[in-house]
Parts: structure tokens; sequence; C-alpha cells
């Protein structure tokens, strides 16, 4: 189990018949132990660790690691541990990975070890829709290919489906976010990782619907069976929407938001001060070339909504994938539309540059980095860095990858230690990560809850709304997702009143009294 602390620990959405239930935040947590040890200077800078390349295999892999992050005056890593349902670890309800190494040795206990110990945080980087992705069948009979897969039927099918009835592109099988029982499977095998682990936090990819889309202007995906009935069911339709149907569009985005925000409130029952992030979708131009936010790929295509995500507050951080090549004008000015962007949209929350270290020369990196890094004209600056990746860390690297050392120490030197024209390096000095204030000294709770009809199934998409009692002003309103689950983020502290209106027009209310720092469970009465 973690060595974690926690004063409480609850279950979010646990119905306690006539109670409330709140959790306490941490008192401490082992990553920053050595904060007061460490400078003031704060500035997010990591490196992106894929687990498609031995960088964690074996021991001798993280201490290497470590020792380069160290040199490179990285403070933060991601590291992937879960690619396709699966986890480089071995105390997770994901099964371990496939790959040959040593079943006794857990390469997330060994990193979180040695990271801690150098000062270095580690976010664990999963892959949130990625089911499968290689010819063979994954060989564990408990990974969930084998039964929610291809062979599987009816809702046993979590698979999704594009507009043509395409479900495997290549060897790539995905879950569908609109499937109420993969999602809960999702969310259990990453609470399970923040609750054995001393990780720092989540790193999500893949949070997004897929790519392979027939234009940049919509998505052909979320077309599987459980999606379109439930879609009917939300909206009374009989048809079967077209991919850029704006109704169809919104309520597939909703859905991945809905996945994200039961993540954010169910780490946060977990360990309060566990960062949620994500990698951010950058595709082609930003939103100053292509007409706003709402017609970027990354809403309009893949149907990720980060800039809401931000504005709502459930994700912490968003490491942007900001992969452009320097020395090709039109991605030249797509990165800095983007570092713009980024800087200028983060809501109280931290937005981080991602640039592609594997396509760029090392001094075309360090120019991109000078660039994420800087003033925005509103004098806005972004929270740090974050290179992808450490495997690859050149161009010239990844043409032979026999030069990957050499190149990564040339980064390092570029970056911390050598002076270009009289210009001050980048991370000349040690930083730590930007503190997460709303949660170090939060001044706002949640409330999350779990509905139920009256047939005992889950309350799927009933709308649950908040308001102040006595007011009659409803402040915000959600809809329960497939397990009838819903949850308010940054409520103001105080009594609210939490009404659901369920299907047959009847309503349900329950009364929570929101504290900072706190979870407070919205019990109903039974009807």
């Amino acid at each position: 189990m973690s060595r974690r602390t926690l004063a409480a620990v609850t279950t979010v959405g646990a119905l306690l018949a006539g109670t409330l239930a709140f959790t306490t935040p941490a008192t401490s947590h082992p990553a920053h132990a050595a904060d007061d040890a460490r400078p003031t200077e704060t500035q997010w800078r990591s490196l992106w660790v894929d687990s498609f390349r031995p960088s964690i295999y074996t021991p001798e892999n993280v201490d290497k690691l470590v020792a380069d992050a160290k040199a490179l005056r990285v403070n933060a890593l991601i590291v992937q541990v879960g690619r396709w349902m699966d986890c480089f670890c071995n105390r997770s309800t994901f099964p371990r990975t496939h790959v040959a190494i040593d079943p006794d040795f857990d390469p997330l206990e060994y990193v979180v070890e040695k990271a801690h110990a150098a000062g270095i945080e580690v976010h664990a980087w999963v892959n949130a829709t990625p089911l499968w992705n290689a010819a063979s069948p994954p060989p564990s009979p408990d990974h969930i290919f084998h039964t929610h897969g291809e062979t599987a039927t009816g809702d046993d099918r979590w698979l999704n489906k594009r507009h043509d009835g395409t479900e495997r592109v290549g060897n790539m099988l995905l879950l569908d976010p609109a499937n109420p029982a993969a999602v809960d499977y999702l969310v259990d095998g990453i609470a399970s990782i923040v609750r054995e682990y001393d990780v720092d936090g989540i790193n999500l990819d893949y949070i997004r619907y897929p790519d392979y889309n027939s234009t940049t202007e919509h998505s052909d995906w979320g077309y599987s069976d459980v999606s379109l009935r439930r879609f009917a069911a939300a909206t009374g339709r009989t048809d079967v929407p077209e991919p850029d149907d704006p109704q169809f569009s919104d309520w597939r985005r909703e859905q991945v938001t809905q996945l994200v925000r039961k993540i954010y409130l169910t780490m946060y029952d977990i360990d309060p001060r566990a960062r949620l992030s994500i990698n951010g979708i950058t595709y082609g131009f930003g939103p100053q070339s292509v007409g706003g936010w709402e017609r970027t790929r990354t809403y309009a295509e893949v149907l990720q909504d980060w800039k809401g995500w931000l504005a709502e507050g459930i994700i912490d951080t968003n490491v942007a994938m900001n992969y452009k090549r320097e020395f090709l004008p039109d991605q030249y000015q797509m990165f800095r539309e983007w570092n713009e962007v980024l800087a200028d949209w983060q809501y109280g929350r931290h937005n981080v540059v991602g640039p592609a270290l594997y396509l760029n020369s090392v001094e075309d990196s360090v120019r991109q980095a000078r660039a994420a890094l800087a003033r925005t004209s509103a004098g806005n600056r972004v929270a740090g860095w974050s290179g992808y990746s450490y495997a690859v860390p050149s161009a010239t690297a990844d043409a032979d990858p026999s030069l990957a050392d050499a190149e990564r120490a040339a980064l390092t030197t570029a970056l911390t230690a050598e002076d270009p024209d009289g210009a001050t390096p980048l991370f000349a000095r040690p930083a730590k990560v930007p503190p997460m204030t709303w949660k170090i000294r939060p001044t706002k709770g949640h409330i999350t809850g779990e509905l139920v009809a009256a047939d005992g199934t889950p309350a799927d998409q009933v709308e649950v709304s908040l308001t102040r009692p006595g007011t009659g002003t409803v402040v915000a309103t959600k809809r329960t997702d497939g397990s009838g689950w819903f949850g308010f983020v940054d409520v103001r502290p105080g009594r609210w009143t939490v009404t659901a209106t369920l299907p047959d027009g009847a309503t349900s209310v329950a009364t929570v009294t929101v504290q900072p720092g706190r979870i407070a469970t919205a019990t109903f009465s039974p009807r």
C-alpha cells in the first residue's frame, strides 16, 4: 500500500443514508517533503518518458533516467505506465504489461523511489482510450481485450466505432468514452495507481475521440451501439446522426468531459494533493487563424475541450503537445499561435508547452523552448516546458538512435550551461514545480453523488442542478453519467441544494454543506 497518510478516505459517490461524507486533505506528500530545500524559482520542467523503449525496464534504466533528468534540471517526469489498459507496475487493477521484464521488478515503484530521492516528481502517464495495439492478442487472460474486445457483444463490447463501421485501425482498438462500463474500468484502474503508489499525479493521454477521420472539421467516431442508444435516450431522437451533427458532436464531447471530471474527483477523494494533467492536442493552426476555439481541430475533430476543462477546474495542468518543426514556416507560426493561447488561457490552473524534441535539432529545440517560455503581448507566461521525449531528444537521435545519449548531453548543455550569443541558459538554476495553490490552500470544495432510478438501475443522463437554499437561482447544471454519477467542482463553501430531475418529471432533492478542500456527497432520499 501507499505510504501516503490521509486523515480520512471516503469513496466518491458513496450513498450514506441521511449523512454527508467528506474527504480530508492530506497533511503531507512524500514528493513534496524536500520542498524547503529546493530553490524558490518555480517553473515546470518535465520530460515525457515513453515505455515503448527501455527507459524503465530495469533498475539500471531508471537510474540513468533519473541521473539524466537531474543533469537537465528537470523537476518532473511523465512516465508512461499505462499503454493499452495495462500497467508497468504490480499493484494496479490493470494487468501487468506483457513486455518481457523481470516479474519481480516494479518499474513504477522504483521510478518513484529514485526520482523522489532526487527531488523530482513522478506523474504516471496513462493512455485513456487505447485498448490494444498489436497484431497478437495480449497474453494476459485478465486483459479486457478478451472480454470486451472484438469477440464481445452488446454492452460488453467496449470498442469505439467509426461511422463507416471501422473499429480497428491498423492494430489499434480504442475504448468508447460513451460506454459506462468502460469508463468505470478506466477510472478504477487510475484510482488503483493513485492509491497504491506515491505518484505526484496522473497524466492522461488519448483523452479524446480518435484520429483517422475523413475531415479535420468533425469526428467520424462514436457509433457503437451503446453510444447511439444513449444519445437517443438523451435527445429523444430516433435517427442515426451524421458525424457533423452539432448536437451529436456536443454530446460526444461531453462524454469525454464527464470522464475527466470523474477521474479528477475520484483522484481527489484518494489524495487531494495529486495532480491531474492531460496531454492537450494542438493540431494545425491555433484559434487565431481558424476562427476561434470551436473551430480548432482540438475541439471540432477530436472533441477535446481542454480550454473548458481548465475553466471548470477539472484538470490541474494541460501539458500541450505542441509538436511542430521549427524550420518549416507554417509550423513555426502554428507553434507560436498555440504558445500564445496556452499562456493566455490558464484560468487559474497551469498550461505547459510540450515541444517535439524528436522533430527538431537541438538548436531549434532551444529556440522553441525560449519562445514557449517568453511572455505574450498580454504579459502572460505558461507554467513551463515538457520535452518529448527522453528517449529521442532530437531529430538526429530519431534518425540514428545510437546518438541519443550524445544528443541528450548536447540538449542538456544548451539548456543549462551553454551561453549562445550571450543569452542566459533557460535552465541555469534549478526550479520547483509550480504549486497548485487551489489544492494546497483550497478556498472551495466539491460535490459528488450517485442517482439510482426507481428500479434500482443507475439513472443515466439525468439533469442535476445546484442552487443556494432559498434563492431558487440555479448556478450550475450537470448530467449524470452512465453509472448515475455526477460531480460539481470548485463550489463555494456553504449550504447548497442539489436537485435531480428524473425522466418521469419527479425531482429528488439533497442538501449538502460544502467545506474548503473537501468533497460533500449528496445523498438523495429514497423514492
